[in-house]
């Protein structure tokens, strides 16, 4: 899509929201990758969101999660809410953080339950937060209730960051774009490609176009089958900040 459309698409947000969508360069359009092996293992430690989301994850193997962050220094590990109050106290005094994920993965909760949820992530210690889009709306275009949906989990959150996944394997072009634009005047400080749960994970194509939507105003995360080092560095090189991954280890160990 070219950057003509993307405004015609941006001034229709604008008029069916009533608000402006203000642009200000906060990302790198492109991370600068280094070359020297562990300048390049630190670099992609600090991308990755360490990442166990499964239905079944035990205790153990929280614990696990949790001491690997700490021993790759990697950014942060991710969970889901039951879990956010045990790694905020095993990562005390520890560099990773805290994040988790809401409304996950369907996305399909009423927009009180996901703030609440936030709320309550962010008094457990969660610092970021990973919010599945209202997919189903966006499709409809209800562009105010997603609009509403993501603006709730950013005023829960505040002072941290909100990442709206919008699970792009059910997406047009046009609704990709209009998630992300949505994304950006509700407030969200990174768009996401996917959950990992869907039908498709995280391509370069979505990346650059999501790159392309929100410039350098808004961080971007690349999630989904994502699990080798040369998959982290192509998504980097489309334009993706941060990553999401169940194989930090191996990527960053080059195993």
């Amino acid at each position: 899509m070219d950057r003509l459309e993307i405004e015609k698409w941006k001034q229709k947000v604008e008029d069916e929201l009533g608000v402006e969508i203000k642009e200000k360069e906060r990302f790198p359009l492109q991370e600068e990758i280094p070359a020297q092996e562990e300048k390049l293992v630190g670099f992609l430690a600090q991308c990755i969101d360490h990442t166990l989301l499964r239905a079944y994850a035990t205790r153990e193997e929280i614990e696990k999660l949790c001491q690997e962050a700490k021993e790759w220094n990697f950014r942060g590990v991710i969970v889901n809410p039951f879990y956010v109050s045990l790694c905020h106290r095993l990562l005390e005094g520890a560099n990773p953080i805290v994040e988790v994920v809401v409304g996950f993965p369907l996305g399909q909760s009423k927009p009180e339950v996901k703030a609440r949820e936030a709320r309550e992530a962010f008094q457990d210690g969660a610092k970021e937060a990973d919010m599945v889009i209202n997919i189903g709306a966006l499709k409809d275009s209800e562009w105010r209730l997603v609009y509403e949906d993501i603006l709730g989990v950013v005023e829960e959150m505040f002072p941290g960051l909100v990442k709206v996944i919008l699970e792009n394997c059910y997406l047009t072009e046009e609704e990709k774009v209009v998630g992300c634009l949505i994304s950006q005047a509700a407030g969200a400080q990174f768009v996401k490609t996917s959950t990992g749960f869907g039908i498709g994970g995280a391509t370069g194509e979505d990346v650059k176009l999501m790159r392309q939507v929100v410039g350098g105003s808004m961080g971007i995360k690349a999630a989904g089958g994502i699990r080798s080092r040369e998959d982290v560095l192509r998504m980097i090189q489309a334009g993706a900040n941060r990553i999401g991954t169940s194989s930090g280890v191996s990527i960053v160990s080059g195993n």
